[in-house]
């Protein structure tokens, strides 16, 4: 396992045709979503008591559903637990490789979590079909899958992505997705896209909040401070450029 990096955004173009053999991390993560895969076959109660379900979390404080619904698929749609664990492979494997597993991980159950909890909020506003997402259940790893969207989209901007037939760079695919997401929220199928948003919306404030850094910050002014002192004193420049943030934000 190596350790968590946080480097910074690659804007490299190529085209990708497959991030490569799995890992060790992808192989847990899609071992254990097929096997519970498998299992709702046998034992369909599983989803029941697993699923996210709004309503049981706030009433009942059954707040393990916030973690264990990114686990389950629809046992009639093949085709939903097939598209996760593909975009999981494809967009996860680089970024895995880019931060290292722990930190990998680590953003992975934030946004699946923080997608199921911004669900749950979501649920609670007195709209008409933000109240059908509260008695719904909510399963799959879309919020997590929206995250790593997400992370790859700034990371990697410019590599080509394939939609349906149509190659467009990184950035304008998680835009477009963003976006369906956003309008399909009202609709029927708006249970899913909530998700798919609160993914996207804990990815972008995970990863701005982690290079902000407040201690470091706070050392960088301290330090700017000083070296003010100084230059007035001695009538020592401090040097630096105008766009001093970018500069220092690694």
């Amino acid at each position: 396992m190596r350790m968590a990096r946080r480097p910074s955004y690659s804007y490299g173009s190529s085209v990708a045709f497959g991030p490569g053999p799995l890992s060790q991390a992808m192989k847990v993560l899609i071992g254990v979503n097929v096997a519970l895969f498998l299992v709702q076959f046998v034992l369909p109660v599983i989803t029941d008591l697993l699923g996210l379900v709004p309503a049981a979390v706030v009433s009942h404080f059954e707040i393990w559903r916030l973690g264990t619904y990114m686990f389950l698929h629809s046992p009639g749609d093949p085709f939903h637990i097939l598209f996760n664990m593909l975009a999981l492979w494809m967009f996860g494997t680089e970024l895995e490789r880019t931060w290292g597993t722990r930190y990998f991980l680590k953003y992975y159950f934030v946004t699946g979590i923080g997608a199921a909890v911004l669900t749950v909020v979501f649920s609670l506003l007195p709209l008409g079909f933000a109240q059908r997402i509260y008695a719904s259940n909510v399963i799959g790893a879309s919020g997590a899958i929206y995250g790593l969207l997400l992370a790859y989209g700034l990371y990697f901007p410019d590599r080509i992505i394939l939609l349906i037939l149509f190659p467009i760079p990184a950035k304008y695919f998680v835009m477009i997705m963003g976006l369906v997401a956003f309008f399909m929220v009202g609709t029927s199928n708006g249970v899913a896209n909530a998700t798919h948003l609160g993914g996207l919306l804990v990815g972008y404030l995970y990863l701005k909040s982690a290079r902000l850094r407040p201690l470091e910050e706070a050392k960088y002014w301290y330090l700017r401070w000083k070296m003010y002192r100084t230059r007035k004193k001695f009538g020592v420049y401090s040097g630096g450029r105008a766009n001093d943030w970018d500069r220092r934000v690694h």
